[in-house]
């Protein structure tokens, strides 16, 4: 079984740090709503919806090639 690392400080109300042992993101948003910025590039946005339903959206940072 794979061991993993995971810690999420508060900085701010509707503010979290979140550290990982590959990146670290911070994530803004209180309620249903709230988006993450990793160092990695990646972006998230999600919400939550009325009964059992979500939405979620990633985006990555493209990379170009020369």
């Amino acid at each position: 079984m794979p061991v993993t690392f995971r810690k999420s400080f508060r900085i701010l109300p509707g503010v979290r740090l979140n550290i990982n042992r590959k990146s670290v993101s911070v994530t803004v948003g209180k309620g249903d709503a709230k988006r993450t910025y990793s160092s990695t590039g990646r972006r998230t946005t999600s919400m939550d919806l009325p009964g059992p339903f979500g939405y979620r959206k990633t985006t990555t940072k493209s990379t170009s090639r020369r």
